[in-house]
This record gives structure tokens, C-alpha cells and sequence, in this order.
């Protein structure tokens, strides 16, 4: 069975990769500003839920022809800080003023997920869910986080940072599952699989002896 990940982000096809899945990726074309205007009393963890879902049905619709029978998995990320849902800053401003605010203290990683499963090219199952992990942010001095926002990585990711890229060197810890924070939780996905009669360990590729 063909597993898809209905998502540009390279971290969440490596997170799957280590654990022994190889996805084929297809990106999801949503907007994703009018889907949120269209929820605003939702919780947080409803509207990545939402938009998880939007990707994974988008992607699921455009390739039933061509892998009539797959999972696929969609997710979305946004960091929940002093009350506010936010996703990628997008320019150095916004970013600068994110790390600014969030250094020194903890917010919460919520992740979207749903799980579709295709047969004969259509969609016979679905299960959704969300992950939610605690981060304690460092306090990178001035320079440091000039020279992050000159990577440019922390422009393009949920919350203005990573965990397992140049980001980890301003966290803390955390509290909850670290691929969560990455973009994609393998304990939760691995129940949403058996939620739509997918075993994980059969997505593995077969041992040599």
C-alpha cells in the first residue's frame, strides 16, 4: 500500500523516512488564511486539525486515479504562545519580533493530523486527531538570533523555529513528543493508521535475512 504525504515540509518526509516509511509527496494547494477566517472561535487544535484535514482531502481527490488504493497522511503545525495561534513568520520582522517575545519562556506545538485511506480511488476512511507537545525556549543573545534569522530557517517554519535543525540550539527541552515538534507524531499516527485498518509495521520495507 502506497503511503502519501499530502506536505512540502522535508522534515516531516524525514521523521517517516527514519521510521521506515518512504512517502511519495504530493503538496497540498489550500489557502489556508481563508480556511482560519472561517473558524475564528476554534480552538487551536481544531483549526490545524481542519487544515490537516483540507490538505489530505485535496491530495486525495487529485491522485485517486493513479494510486487507487493508499493512506495518506496530512498535518498541519502552529506554535500556541501568550494566547495567540501562529504559523510561519514569512520575513525576518515578524520573526525577530516572535523570538523576542517567546525567549525565556514555553509554548505549545499544536499538530494537525488526518489520515485518509483510498480504495478504488475514492475515500473510505478517516481519522483525525492532534498532538500537543510543551517547548521552553532559550534566550539567544542578540547576535545569535541575528545570525538564525540570516539562516532564513526560521522564516519558513511553524512558530519561527526547529528542533532538529539550527532552531535545537535555542530550545531547552520539552515536554511530549519530540516528532510532534518536527511536524509529525509518530505515536499519533501510528493510531490514526490502526483507526483506518493500517498496521504501521506492515508500511515497512520487508527485512533481508
Amino acid at each position: 500500500m502506497r503511503v502519501v504525504l499530502a506536505s512540502a515540509s522535508p522534515a516531516r518526509r524525514a521523521v517517516l523516512q527514519a521510521a521506515g516509511i518512504d512517502p511519495l509527496v504530493e503538496i497540498a494547494d489550500v489557502d489556508e488564511e481563508a480556511l482560519l477566517a472561517a473558524m475564528p472561535q476554534a480552538s487551536p487544535a481544531e483549526k490545524v486539525t481542519h487544515l490537516a484535514s483540507a490538505k489530505a482531502t485535496t491530495v486525495a481527490r487529485r491522485i485517486g486515479d493513479t494510486h487507487a488504493d493508499a493512506v495518506l497522511i496530512g498535518c498541519d503545525s502552529m506554535l500556541h504562545i501568550g494566547g495567540e495561534l501562529v504559523g510561519k513568520p514569512g520575513d525576518p520582522d515578524t520573526a525577530r519580533r516572535r523570538w523576542k517575545a517567546m525567549a525565556g519562556g514555553t509554548g505549545e506545538l499544536v499538530t494537525g493530523h488526518a489520515v485518509l485511506r483510498l480504495a478504488d480511488g475514492e475515500i473510505d476512511r478517516v481519522a483525525e486527531g492532534h498532538a500537543v507537545t510543551t517547548v521552553r525556549f532559550a534566550e539567544p543573545s542578540d547576535a545569535e538570533l541575528e545570525a538564525y534569522l540570516a539562516t532564513g530557517e526560521p522564516l519558513v517554519v511553524a512558530g519561527a523555529f526547529t528542533l532538529d535543525g539550527l532552531g535545537g540550539w535555542f530550545v531547552e527541552g520539552i515536554d511530549g513528543d519530540p516528532s510532534n515538534v518536527i511536524g509529525i507524531s509518530l505515536p499519533l499516527v501510528r493510531r490514526l493508521l490502526a483507526a483506518v485498518g493500517v498496521r504501521v509495521t506492515d508500511l515497512w520495507p520487508p527485512t533481508t535475512a
